[in-house]
């Protein structure tokens, strides 16, 4: 496609103006038809100067055809051509382009549809090859990429589309590379998107995933309370070694029982006289020893209170 440049437009418009001009002061010394030759010619260079000139951008290549065989490739800058003789067919554009595509409902390996899109990143290395040896290089490309997407999701398992992306997205690449290279393309690189699964099959790994983080959460709890049995098993053997230690930790646990809101404390007669409390009396004289603390407490928090409902109706 041709690039729309005025530097032509302008040729044209001065060479008109310059016969316009001439044949307009001239036109008393001339015949009629003399100035109207002159116009014409005028109009007639015109047109073959802005056919001939030509300007291409920086990223731009040209490829020149003279009665429909390759002459050069021209650009960037100024160059000319002969019209009718020579033609410019194509303008190819030299920078990185992108490009996305799909591939839709395609089976995996594991026979699962999937909707998977992508971007490939290309560029024009050789714009003779890329002019002469395919019709449209850009929907060529484009169905190179699909086919070979294609290719790769029916090769690879689901689970390996989820997780290796950029595995995928390499041999891609590869594959891409290998086909648009006799084209003059060259393959920078493809990114995988997205890939997008039945939504049956998305609740369905959801839930297995929970089920997972379910399991790794029992195994903790049971590691966890296999390590508070072999600690109490730890325990024990100390205590058996260690009576005296058996006792202080039984009268710690008596204790920490009474200090409670409780009125029953059910103990057995056997901790009783391995604690050496004095049977019922001992038993009952702690019991008594405890209530009397907290009716002492209980009281100083009654006065403290009475003091402060005084002090406020002083007031």
């Amino acid at each position: 496609m041709r690039k729309t440049n005025a530097l032509p437009g302008l040729i044209f418009v001065v060479i008109v103006g310059i016969g316009l001009a001439f044949a307009y002061f001239e036109y008393t010394k001339l015949a009629y038809g003399e100035s109207l030759s002159i116009v014409i010619c005028a109009l007639v260079i015109a047109v073959i100067a802005s056919y001939s000139i030509n300007i291409a951008d920086q990223w731009d290549r040209t490829v020149v055809l003279r009665l429909g065989r390759f002459r050069s490739l021209e650009g960037p800058g100024l160059f000319f051509i002969i019209p009718i003789v020579e033609t410019v067919p194509y303008w190819i554009d030299t920078r990185v382009i992108t490009s996305s595509f799909k591939a839709e409902k395609t089976l995996t390996k594991d026979t699962v549809p999937v909707d998977v899109d992508a971007v490939l990143f290309w560029k024009v290395v050789d714009p003779k090859k890329a002019a002469l040896d395919v019709a449209d290089y850009g929907s060529a490309i484009s169905w190179a990429s699909q086919t070979a997407l294609r290719d790769v999701i029916g090769k690879t398992m689901l689970s390996d589309m989820l997780e290796g992306r950029e595995k995928i997205s390499t041999e891609l690449q590869k594959i891409i590379d290998i086909r648009t290279e006799p084209w003059g393309i060259n393959v920078i690189s493809v990114e995988v998107k997205d890939v997008l699964i039945p939504a049956a099959l998305q609740d369905a790994m959801s839930m297995q995933a929970q089920a997972e983080r379910e399991r790794q959460a029992r195994v903790i709890l049971g590691d966890s309370e296999k390590q508070v049995a072999e600690k109490f098993e730890e325990a024990a053997k100390t205590y058996i070694n260690n009576p005296v230690a058996l006792h202080l930790r039984a009268m710690n646990m008596l204790y920490e029982g009474l200090k409670q809101n409780s009125t029953i404390v059910i103990v057995p007669s056997s901790a009783v006289e391995t604690m050496q409390l004095g049977g019922l009396a001992g038993l009952t004289a702690l019991t008594m020893g405890l209530g009397q603390e907290r009716a002492i407490q209980g009281m100083e928090g009654s006065r403290s209170e009475l003091g402060s409902a005084k002090a406020v109706v002083g007031q």
